[in-house]
């Protein structure tokens, strides 16, 4: 009887253990973000942390931006980078409303400044 107890566990513990991938690698602290980067932060703040995290690819209402150009694709599958993010920002996608109007080009510049840091 034990040692189906311990087959049990054995089976049961394997599908958890390799769906978990390799840790994503730690965001930039916040108090060492350069001015832009801070700037950014504030951009983040106010248009983007009630759908993103920033600190974690879990989703919460979009999917969470931890590491995102840590990667050489994004979920979706397009290039991460500068040019397909800055899109995405500026005329939205799926369920992700544009910002193209709330954004002047310097917050985007600095948001993606402090996305590089996550």
């Amino acid at each position: 009887m034990r040692h189906i107890r311990k087959l049990v566990l054995a089976v049961l513990t394997i599908p958890a253990l390799t769906a978990c991938g390799p840790p994503l690698p730690p965001s930039k602290p916040l108090n060492e973000l350069t001015p832009q980067e801070a700037s950014g932060h504030q951009v983040y703040v106010a248009h983007c942390a009630r759908c993103h995290y920033a600190n974690s690819d879990r989703s919460l209402h979009g999917p969470g931006l931890q590491a995102l150009y840590k990667e050489k694709y994004l979920p979706s599958g397009a290039p991460a980078n500068d040019e397909r993010i800055s899109s995405v920002i500026l005329r939205g996608r799926n369920m992700m409303p544009s910002f193209g109007n709330s954004l002047s080009d310097q917050q985007l510049e600095d948001l993606l400044a402090y996305l590089h840091t996550l």
